[in-house]
Formats: structure tokens, C-alpha cells, sequence
């Protein structure tokens, strides 16, 4: 079994996507993107000195999990072995805490910091953590949102857009989306 990164390209309904993993932990998810090399290039900054590889069986899977989601296939990704790397404590309890969350189920930045009791003014690391994840999807950063139930930002391919149509893809309910100020 290789112990180093590699990685995988795969068409969704939504575009290119990619996985990288190491033994049979999934170590980076880059949402589906336009452009393949876009997606190729991004995977390749977060695992420098990836290889690109066939998936193994259980990382196979996983890929056929995500092109069924991105279909519209109601898919759970609650069991999927992940290896975000090296995060901060809080980064990590953040990570599975979020990992609880299923289809359409939604929750805010300041939620999560009171259920991890840190308090609302963790609100901001939180949505760092969530700025961050190596894994999305499989850690669903998509399902939380802003106060309000507003979007928020989305650092994936096609930012709030791509957040909001998983969202929807998911029947989750949300708050209109606000152009122009917010007083």
C-alpha cells in the first residue's frame, strides 16, 4: 500500500472534481470546477508531490459516492475514513462536529461554537475552520451558514453560487440571498 498522497480526477454533474488520499484515508476534496486543469493544479497545491493514480476499491467508492451526490442521489458521507492533515485543536473539533450534520441539514458559524461551547465569538474561527477544510463534502462546511440562515462565503469553485446550489440540491431550506448593503 502506498503511504504517500495521490490523487484522482472525476467528472460530476457540476463540473471536474478531484480526491487525493493516502492508504485508504481521504486526504483532500476538491469540489467540482469547470476547467480540469483548474481542478488538477488546486489538488496539486494542497497535496505537493501527489501522484496521480487509480483509485483503490474504498476510494473508488467514495468517487462514486460524489458523482451520485452531485446527481441529486441523497448520499451520507458519515462512514468515509478522512485525514485532514495537521489542524489547530479547534479546527478539529469543529471538523467533527460538522461531520454530524446530514443531507439538508443546516446550522450557523455561531451554532457551532455554542455546541462545541467556545462561546459565539468563536464564530470567526469557526468559519476559518470551515475556509480551510481539505475535505469538503465528506466534512460538510456547505451546511453552515451565516446568522440568519444566510449563505456566507464558500472558498470552492464558484463561491457562494456552488454553496447555495448544493444547498439546494439538498432542499435546505435558506434565507433569500441579499444583494447590495446589509444594515
Amino acid at each position: 500500500m502506498a503511504s504517500h498522497n495521490q490523487y484522482q480526477l472525476f467528472e460530476t454533474a457540476a463540473g471536474v472534481a478531484a480526491i487525493g488520499w493516502k492508504d485508504a484515508a481521504v486526504t483532500n476534496l476538491r469540489l467540482p470546477a469547470p476547467d480540469a486543469l483548474e481542478t488538477e493544479r488546486s489538488v496539486l497545491r494542497r497535496l505537493p508531490g501527489a501522484a496521480r493514480a487509480e483509485a483503490p476499491a474504498d476510494i473508488a467508492a467514495v468517487i462514486d459516492a460524489a458523482i451520485r451526490y452531485f446527481d441529486g442521489e441523497r448520499i451520507e458521507f458519515f462512514e468515509i475514513l478522512v485525514d485532514p492533515g495537521q489542524q489547530p485543536p479547534f479546527f478539529a473539533q469543529v471538523y467533527a462536529f460538522i461531520r454530524t450534520l446530514g443531507w439538508g441539514e443546516t446550522t450557523t458559524y455561531g451554532a457551532v461554537a455554542r455546541a462545541l461551547e467556545a462561546g459565539p465569538e468563536h464564530a470567526r474561527a469557526v468559519g476559518q475552520a470551515m475556509a480551510t477544510n481539505p475535505v469538503p463534502l465528506i466534512i460538510p462546511c456547505h451546511r453552515v451558514l451565516a446568522a440568519g440562515g444566510k449563505i456566507g462565503g464558500f472558498s470552492a469553485p464558484g463561491g457562494s453560487t456552488s454553496k447555495a446550489r448544493m444547498l439546494e440540491l439538498e432542499g435546505a431550506p435558506l434565507a433569500p440571498i441579499q444583494h447590495g448593503f446589509d444594515f
